[in-house]
């Protein structure tokens, strides 16, 4: 049983609840009894927005991981994401080519700045992602061949 002083209109309201049973309620306004129906809100929409982001490649999938000494003349490597974050700049576009170590892209992760490097030396075939993107880990960021 809830109890609530209300004012509607000037006018004070002494209301208590005392059951509740699906749409239905039990009320007592000022000392007089009441059956009511409660009307259900038609859906309401969620102001909280929804992330919506391409599939990831776990960062621990070793499939399309490379490294300078694994590399073979040719292979392409994914550079992913290793934290969820958000893409503060991008160094490199389609068609550059990169040395191991060299910046591809600067990412903020739990309030610090992360600089991804090159982990081979080759050909950017793709930047998968654009400066002020909100990333998840594991997305693909960039594929160097």
């Amino acid at each position: 049983m809830k109890g609530y002083k209300l004012k509607i209109n000037g006018n004070d309201y002494k209301v208590v609840v005392k059951d509740v049973d699906g749409n239905t309620a039990e009320v007592e306004v000022n000392g007089t009894s009441y059956h009511i129906e409660i009307e259900r809100p038609a859906a309401q929409v969620s102001k909280t927005p929804k992330l919506v982001q391409a599939a990831t490649i776990p960062s621990h999938d070793t499939h399309h991981q490379a490294t300078a000494k694994t590399a073979a003349p040719g292979a392409a490597s994914a550079v992913k994401a290793p934290l969820p974050g958000v893409v503060l700049d991008v160094y490199v576009k389609e068609g550059d080519t990169v040395k191991v170590g060299q910046k591809l892209l600067l990412l903020e992760a739990m309030k610090m700045e992360n600089n991804l490097e090159a982990d081979h030396a080759g050909t950017v075939t793709s930047v998968k992602v654009r400066k002020g993107d909100s990333i998840l880990e594991g997305a693909v960021l960039v594929i160097i061949e």
